[in-house]
């Protein structure tokens, strides 16, 4: 007597299984917490501020021969910003520009200017804020030297 072996999956049990893996997606996916993405997505965009800010700071130390009156990051639009861009004072030129989700809220100073020895000039703001879905990210700049650091609240 031959016996016939059973070796593969019939197309309606696969069926079957595709079914109840839809079912359970259904089921699980509308509970995830998506808070958590905007989280990460204020805290992302806090730390790309952050790089700029010390990129046009750089861009003001290291132009400094051509550039005596330096480079400054400003937001653009109203509280709660739209977005921002880093500009040569000297020559008014805009070097790069950045928007901003418009899920993650961005307040506090409007521009950021740097003079040629990496310091905030008189009349720029020290502080932003950049906040999310319950997560607060503050950025601050210490005038006299133009560090920038940013503190999870």
């Amino acid at each position: 007597m031959i016996q016939n072996k059973r070796t593969a999956y019939s197309f309606v049990e696969m069926i079957i299984v595709v079914i109840f893996l839809g079912i359970i997606a259904a089921i699980a996916v509308p509970r995830f917490n998506f808070s958590i993405t905007s989280k990460q997505q204020a805290d992302a965009l806090a730390w790309k501020i952050v790089t700029d800010l010390r990129r046009t700071r750089m861009l003001a130390i290291s132009n400094a021969a051509e550039n005596s009156v330096g480079f400054a990051l400003d937001t653009t639009g109203s509280s709660p910003y739209t977005g921002y861009e880093i500009r040569n004072l000297n020559t008014s030129e805009i070097i790069e520009t950045f928007t901003i989700d418009s899920n993650i809220s961005c307040t506090g100073g409007e521009n950021f200017q740097f003079g040629p020895l990496g310091n905030l000039l008189t009349g720029s703001n020290s502080q932003l804020v950049v906040s999310s879905s319950g997560k607060t990210c503050t950025i601050s700049i210490i005038p006299a030297t133009g560090m920038v650091k940013c503190e999870e609240n």
